[in-house]
């Protein structure tokens, strides 16, 4: 597949974009597409990565604007100033990838939030990133429509099978503790937290049951996507939200004895890894 739309995203938002730190793009009014797309700095003439927009939602609240900060990074002051009074509506960003060395393209006149590449730019991209999964909510060039090319051509017969890995643990992450997984958690869908349980916030860790829920959610990067918001069942001592699980298991290819990562990426924000085999 051969990426041929590119997002112009003023900084900083587009470094937390970049970095993992921001899964959330805030834009003033929905879009239809959906797809892979790469990701241009407004002024550098450049596409620096890539990534997915897998779903827009409605318009948000000032009060939810507030209380999903760690999803779209405006701070508080430039919400409750206005400053960001249009930039309400979320498109969901999934599978960023930075690209090694960023892909100079040609601004046309007038762009100010999509770009069409040029064929020149899609296969400088499609060399570094190699071939991307195609899916029916990802593919944004119909392979009955676009034809090959010698570049496209040779990267998808050097990397057939290649997929998409996802995002890595920052350099700035702290691993907090690791855990051996059980068949008993891969049937059941839930990862044990107990060697390590008292490095969560007290705060963010409630009852046996959804009625004894803590005061505080954290925010889970599991690598496949959107982001999970929960907090931590005291009793059993694990993630109370169980959904995503068991995809992150069948993703990773999970079996017994594997050993999985939890690391602090922030104030009330963790990522969940499977340590290479």
């Amino acid at each position: 597949m051969i990426i041929t739309k590119g997002l112009i995203v003023a900084d900083p938002w587009i470094g937390y974009l970049l970095d993992g730190s921001k899964t959330w793009e805030m834009r003033a009014k929905p879009v239809k597409f959906r797809g892979w797309f790469g990701l241009i700095r407004k002024g550098s003439g450049a596409v620096q990565g890539i990534a997915r927009l897998v779903d827009v939602r409605p318009p948000l609240s000032r009060e939810g604007m507030l209380a999903t900060f760690d999803k779209h990074r405006i701070p508080a002051e430039m919400i409750t100033s206005g400053t960001v009074a249009k930039w309400t509506t979320p498109w969901i960003i999934s599978d960023v990838r930075p690209l090694s060395k960023p892909a100079p393209y040609r601004h046309p006149y007038g762009a100010v939030t999509w770009v069409e590449l040029d064929k020149d730019v899609a296969d400088a991209i499609a060399l570094q990133v190699g071939r991307l999964p195609l899916t029916s909510e990802s593919a944004n060039t119909s392979p009955a429509s676009a034809p090959a090319t010698s570049t496209t051509v040779a990267i998808q017969e050097a990397s057939v099978m290649t997929e998409m890995p996802t995002s890595a643990p920052k350099t700035s992450d702290r691993l907090i503790g690791q855990v051996e997984i059980t068949q008993g958690n891969i049937d059941h869908h839930h990862i044990y937290l107990r060697s390590f349980f008292d490095r969560f916030p007290e705060d963010a860790i409630g009852g046996s049951n959804r009625h004894q829920k803590a005061a505080r959610d954290v925010t889970v990067d599991w690598g496949g996507g959107d982001t999970i918001q929960t907090d931590l069942d005291g009793a059993k001592q694990f993630f109370r939200a169980r959904g995503w699980i068991r995809t992150f298991f069948e993703q990773n290819g999970a079996q017994a004895g594997d050993v999985v990562e939890v690391y602090e990426a922030g104030p009330y924000a963790y990522r969940v890894r499977m340590r290479p085999r």
